[in-house]
């Protein structure tokens, strides 16, 4: 059980989404989101990786090594797998599967296409490896946020989920893995290596991308004075905050543990409000990726 304090000068109110969540107006931002996302993917994709030979995951990954193999146009190559995934999407995982992949799947290789002749800033690889990543991360999270997807590998691995009942992050690793053991195969080896760095690279800007640049902080507090300590953060600290029934596991005994999301820099204020009322509370501080709603970032759409 959960119950939440909170100051008696808060009114809350009901706010509607300043965008309908499936209107027509919501579905013309989330186009402009995989558009501009596409185009970002495709200019990382143009200036960093294809000119280095960095194959790092994915149908793009997979047009790097076919052009090293064959001489084939990135671009082509990725339409020519992208579209059949598509038709194979709508045909074994229905059509809002279909519909959200269309657009990204379709004019992210019209731009590698466009931006194919634009001028390379780098020829190191290492640097081309992580400006890569963080361009190619920054596109995908674009597109996550425009609720699509650029096709390729993503359906691969959703299918693969839907008949070998594994993770869909399992199947994403094992294709990724597949496509970076041929870039050691076809390439080298240290391209596959500088491959895994680009790979590294764009999974975590994709998560900062989903999850925000938050330094707020959730603390845990556990103690006999958990009235004291409550009145103290709601008057000395004004946040909130949520008390949880527990029991110990050692001895059995119930007791009410203190949840407070706090800022940074809120955090010494905290811990002197805690110790000026209980020396032997028992604190946990631990990071909060993303916080939203009232007292923090609201909640977009």
């Amino acid at each position: 059980m959960a119950h939440t304090a909170r100051t008696p000068s808060i009114n809350k109110r009901i706010r509607e989404p300043l965008i309908p969540i499936n209107g027509p107006l919501r579905q013309t931002v989330d186009a402009i989101f995989i558009v501009i996302g596409s185009f970002i993917m495709a200019l990382s994709f143009n200036l960093f990786f294809l000119p280095n030979h960095i194959a790092s995951g994915g149908v793009s990954g997979l047009s790097v090594l076919i052009q090293a193999w064959l001489g084939f146009e990135p671009a082509f190559t990725q339409w020519a797998i992208n579209i059949p995934l598509l038709v194979l999407g709508f045909w074994l995982l229905g059509r809002n599967y279909g519909l959200r992949s269309l657009l990204g799947s379709v004019i992210l290789p019209l731009f590698v296409f466009l931006t194919s002749s634009w001028p390379v800033p780098t020829s190191n690889p290492l640097l081309a490896s992580i400006y890569g990543g963080i361009g190619i991360g920054i596109g995908m999270g674009l597109v996550y946020r425009g609720r699509g997807s650029t096709g390729g590998m993503a359906l691969v691995a959703q299918l693969l989920q839907k008949y070998s009942g594994l993770s869909f992050s399992i199947c994403v690793v094992m294709l990724d893995a597949l496509v970076i053991s041929s870039a050691a195969l076809v390439l080298s080896l240290e391209q596959a290596l500088y491959a895994l760095i680009g790979l590294y690279v764009t999974g975590k800007v994709i998560d900062a991308m989903e999850l925000g640049f938050s330094f707020t902080k959730v603390a845990y507090i556990i103690s006999e004075h958990t009235d004291s300590i409550t009145k103290a953060i709601l008057e000395d600290l004004d946040r909130g905050l949520t008390k949880l029934t527990a029991e110990g596991g050692y001895t059995g005994e119930h007791r009410t543990v203190l949840m407070v999301v706090v800022g940074q820099n809120e955090i010494p204020r905290l811990k002197t409000v805690v110790q000026s009322v209980d020396p032997n509370a028992f604190v946990i501080i631990s990071n909060a990726h993303e916080v939203l709603g009232e007292g923090f970032r609201q909640i977009k759409t």
